[in-house]
């Protein structure tokens, strides 16, 4: 069909081009404006049919154009380019909002974050540095980790420009090795460090350092020239560049201080505020030469008004998924909601307990009535939960 479109397309643009260019002109076989005008339209119409069948992200491109081009580049060097490039003032200036729409109850967290990538991208930060440093602290399952994948999904097009490595395992002086590479003579010499190497392939891209506190101190010092100057020397001694990076470190510390000011959410410190109390516990770990180089930013505990909305975000999700995948609804009672956040009764685990909750029981139990209904050969149009009497969740499946 793209085919036979694509012909009648050039056959009517070579006929326009012959009638009006050709020799005989000035002919009888000349068009009138009525006759052009009407290919013209025939044109356009047959080219929106085109688009409207090729969709978004056809698999054949008419012609090569700028985008294809640029959808090859960001292919082999991971730059994003094209359209990314021509929104990223856009998506920079509505990022406290995006990251909104995903995270919940740290509305001051994102707002300082998106200042500050909003500042590195007018140009009026220091160009050598990444295009932000921050130290998200806080109790677990509160968002920190979610903020990253989010902002890597906002900012580089997807969870895959993220690169994550968990401190935990660089508590020794002599795992530096296994960031930047091992020195020459010794054993792994050539392969790359992790952190020196993802960067060299992905340059644009957000950078998770997990559980931050758990890192050697030889392996903090590290990072000094990164977040000074945006540069790693690896160990062939090449400099990786890091100015087109987002820096984000988690910790745990000071979760005790938090939790304690944070109890009476009326009581609760501002975020200014919050780091000051914090500095105490942030100082026992890490150096002054290193809190200096970044941003601090506290994240609050999980009100029990937060939960409930992060429980209607999930199971938004869910309901999406459902949607795209099977074309049915979703739809459940406000006492799933409340049954949930009953369960949730780990304050220290955040929401990842909500998490656990749907994948272990929620969605288990309707992914089998699925699978059975796919079997047979039915189609589901509707899914419904609600609360039976024992606190068990009941499912309308039709």
């Amino acid at each position: 069909r793209i085919e036979a479109l694509r012909a009648i397309r050039d056959k009517l643009e070579a006929h326009a081009t012959h009638r009006q260019d050709g020799p005989d002109r000035e002919g009888n076989g000349r068009l009138s404006p009525e006759e052009i005008a009407q290919l013209q339209q025939e044109l356009s119409r047959l080219n929106a049919e085109l688009e409207q069948i090729q969709g978004d992200s056809p698999l054949m491109q008419v012609c090569v154009n700028a985008q294809a081009i640029a959808d090859v580049v960001s292919g082999w060097t991971g730059i994003p380019v094209g359209k990314m490039v021509k929104d990223e003032i856009h998506t920079v200036l509505s990022l406290k909002e995006r990251l909104e729409e995903r995270i919940i109850g740290q509305s001051h967290a994102l707002e300082a974050i998106s200042q500050r990538i909003q500042t590195a991208r007018a140009r009026l930060e220091d160009p050598r540095r990444p295009i932000g440093v921050f130290l998200l602290v806080g109790p677990s399952g509160v968002g920190k980790t979610e903020t990253a994948i989010t902002l890597a999904d906002v900012l580089y097009g997807g969870e895959r420009n993220m690169v994550t490595i968990n401190m935990s395992e660089y508590q020794e002086a002599h795992t530096v090795s296994g960031l930047k590479g091992s020195p020459p003579g010794y054993v792994g010499y050539g392969e790359g460090g992790v952190l020196t190497e993802a960067v060299r392939r992905k340059p644009y891209c957000v950078v998770l350092l997990d559980e931050m506190e758990k890192a050697h101190p030889d392996v903090m010092e590290l990072f000094y020239q990164v977040f000074d100057k945006g540069v790693l020397e690896d160990a062939e001694g090449r400099e990786i560049d890091f100015k087109n990076t987002v820096i984000l470190m988690t910790s745990n510390v000071g979760t005790e201080t938090i939790m304690k000011l944070c109890a009476d959410p009326e009581t609760r410190p501002e975020p200014e505020a919050l780091v000051e109390a914090l500095r105490p516990d942030l100082l026992q770990v890490f150096k002054p030469a290193f809190l200096g180089r970044l941003i601090v930013v506290p994240y609050y505990p999980i009100t029990d008004d937060v939960m409930r909305k992060i429980i209607e975000l999930q199971l938004g999700r869910i309901r999406d998924r459902l949607q795209e995948s099977h074309r049915a609804q979703f739809t459940y009672d406000e006492a799933l909601v409340t049954e949930i956040a009953r369960r949730c009764t780990e304050v220290e685990s955040g929401a990842r307990n909500v998490d656990h909750i749907l994948t272990r029981t929620l969605l288990p139990e309707i992914s089998r009535e699925f699978l059975a209904r796919m079997a047979a050969g039915e189609t589901i149009s509707r899914v419904h939960v609600s609360v039976g009497e024992d606190g068990g969740f009941c499912y309308q499946i039709e």
